[in-house]
């Protein structure tokens, strides 16, 4: 059996991924624009694949399932509608994003048994609840690093754009460095208080930013960088 996986995000890139079944054999940070030609050329090289499988919180127009014929024997977009190897326990199912539901497909595939919090470091910064008995019990979100850096730029007059790093005093002492603790340091404080009141929980960092804060945090916390495409490839099974 021979899985295609593609997480699609808010950025201008997204990532594919090729699975004999289990295991996650390759995966690619792809431009979005070039999505169909590298797909295209997968199959050229690889043959069709048994069960394609998406997780997107992109606009309907940039579904692959608009035109992936032929590319696979089954298409499966992730939602709230198909078969999920976790109940969902959320008042509004149709508005859960695609990439909170695969990650928390993903915990429960490599935590079975345990209650998980998910901090998904990407655009927005989401929290997700996992139970042991295998339930999605809901999640919040906020900003992320890169969002609360453009935001503060962006919506005054004066503050510069700056890029993130790992702060190197508690106090800033000029400005560039008052934005960059003070982002860095908030969201730090934001997820050490979810561990504080989650007592128990196993704590899983993924997203492009897990690594950074990962760094800077002494909680013991499971880095699981591909956590997507584990929740994926176990929907692409339960749905193939």
């Amino acid at each position: 059996m021979k899985n295609i996986l593609v997480d699609i995000g808010n950025s201008t890139h997204c990532k594919a991924a090729v699975t004999d079944g289990d295991s996650i054999l390759s995966v690619r940070r792809i431009p979005r624009k070039d999505l169909r030609m590298v797909m295209e050329d997968e199959v050229s090289r690889r043959g069709p694949a048994d069960v394609l499988c998406v997780s997107s919180v992109a606009g309907e127009e940039d579904s692959p399932g608009n035109w992936c014929a032929g590319m696979c024997r089954k298409y499966v977009q992730v939602s709230a509608d198909i078969r999920l190897p976790l109940q969902l326990d959320y008042g509004t199912p149709g508005t859960l994003g695609a990439d909170r539901i695969a990650a928390a497909a993903g915990a429960a595939a490599v935590f079975p048994g345990e209650s998980c919090m998910i901090f998904d470091f990407g655009t927005a910064l989401t929290v997700d609840f996992v139970t042991a008995g295998g339930m999605f019990s809901g999640g919040n979100i906020s900003p992320g690093l890169s969002m609360r850096l453009k935001a503060m730029h962006e919506f005054t007059g004066r503050l510069p754009l700056v890029e993130a790093y790992e702060p190197v005093r508690p106090i800033g002492k000029t400005t560039a460095e008052a934005l960059v603790n003070g982002t860095v340091s908030g969201m730090m404080f934001e997820v050490e208080k979810y561990i504080e009141n989650n007592p128990g929980s196993r704590v899983i960092f993924t997203g492009g930013d897990a690594v950074f804060f990962a760094k800077m945090l002494k909680t013991p916390i499971f880095v699981v960088c591909n956590l997507v495409f584990i929740g994926l490839s176990k929907i692409a099974q339960l749905n193939g």
